[in-house]
């Protein structure tokens, strides 16, 4: 089948919607028509550096199911979904509910193929990595395993769902799932783009005494304070680890650092009260090493966090209930593009003027 997608070719660092083919879905397989799609700092990042190419990214998706395999047992067309990471199943961590964590995660997530090595992308016979994330969705259409899409309910603005499935669950799930953040304690968070926003939201849900939002951004940290934190510190103006002990005396019980900034990574420790958990969600850009001390004799906790640490299956459905009760506005995050303006849309994220841009295909 003919659809449209957004190419990234080698040489470029903006995909270019282009025709390409789809196949048809296979057995086991969920074909979904994209009514929108969010753009991650993690597309960026991939534009960015040597890789697979060609390439369709995009792992955000939203869209209504079109046809499934016979093996399908949990959609039909015309459901409404939302698209997130690919997991196999049966490995342990995936059978003790941590899909992220999938012994099969990097293949199936940045290896942008199909585990038996085929794309279901190609333009005039030759391949297009076509898997990214399971999904694949700066395209008109997204062909996907089972465990990709989550059921969303019809009422809801399925255009505005999309960032559910990485971004926001990764923010939000971090504090909720992995961190586990309790009433009366305390969380600096280094960064207030879509994940750090959504852990804003998430440590308020949770009851959290003094959620402290750490950026360069003054509009950014004005939103973080709209959105419940407590605290807005402004790192080009003072010295954040003053700063957030000043507030909170003896120092964070958590930071959170969503930044890919080195320097952040050391504040994300030094900030914190003694037996304080510093989480990270993607890799330094440049050279970093902690401090071995310090996490030491503080019984600190550096720790990684993939996805939030969350089951999309279970966790997203939970976050659309607090959206519902207006307890979690994920949406005050996004700004709308049509899917032929891609590359502004990748231009106002990389220069920090959009949180979260959403792409909307031509039939939404």
């Amino acid at each position: 089948m003919k659809i449209d997608a957004a190419i990234l070719r080698e040489g470029a660092s903006r995909p270019v919607i282009e025709p390409i083919e789809i196949e048809e879905p296979r057995a086991d397989e969920v074909l979904v028509r994209m009514v929108a799609t969010g753009i991650c700092h993690t597309d960026l990042d991939v534009a960015s550096r040597p890789g697979q190419r060609p390439i369709v990214l995009g792992h955000e998706g939203a869209g209504i199911v079109d046809r499934v395999g016979p093996d399908v047992t949990m959609f039909e067309p015309g459901d409404h979904v939302i698209l997130s990471g690919d997991s196999c199943g049966h490995c342990p961590n995936c059978l003790h509910n941590y899909p992220s964590y999938c012994v099969e995660n990097m293949p199936r997530t940045f290896g942008a193929l199909r585990m038996d090595g085929s794309t279901p992308l190609s333009v005039d016979g030759m391949p297009v990595f076509g898997r990214f994330f399971g999904q694949s969705s700066f395209a008109t259409y997204s062909l996907t395993g089972e465990r990709t899409p989550v059921k969303v309910p019809k009422d809801l603005p399925l255009e505005r769902l999309g960032p559910l499935g990485c971004g926001v669950i990764t923010g939000s799930g971090a504090v909720i799932e992995a961190l586990k953040v309790r009433p009366g304690q305390s969380i600096a968070i280094f960064g207030t783009g879509s994940v750090g926003l959504s852990a804003v939201m998430a440590a308020r849900l949770m009851g959290a005494s003094r959620i402290i939002a750490v950026d360069l951004i003054p509009e950014r940290l004005a939103l973080a304070q709209e959105l419940g934190a407590t605290d807005a510190i402004n790192a080009a103006e003072a010295d954040p680890v003053a700063a957030i002990k000043d507030i909170t005396r003896y120092g964070a019980n958590f930071a959170f650092n969503t930044t890919n900034a080195p320097k952040v990574y050391g504040q994300a420790i030094a900030c914190l009260a003694h037996q304080g958990v510093s989480a990270f969600v993607t890799a330094p850009h440049g050279d970093w090493a902690p401090e071995i001390f310090p996490l030491l004799a503080g019984g600190r906790t550096l720790r990684g966090i993939i996805g939030g640490d969350a089951a999309p299956s279970q966790f997203i459905p939970m976050l659309i209930d607090f959206y519902r009760q207006g307890r979690f506005p994920f949406d005050r995050l996004i700004t709308f593009y049509p899917f032929e303006k891609i590359a502004d849309a990748f231009d106002d994220i990389e220069a920090g003027r959009t949180i979260k841009p959403v792409l909307q295909m031509p039939s939404a």
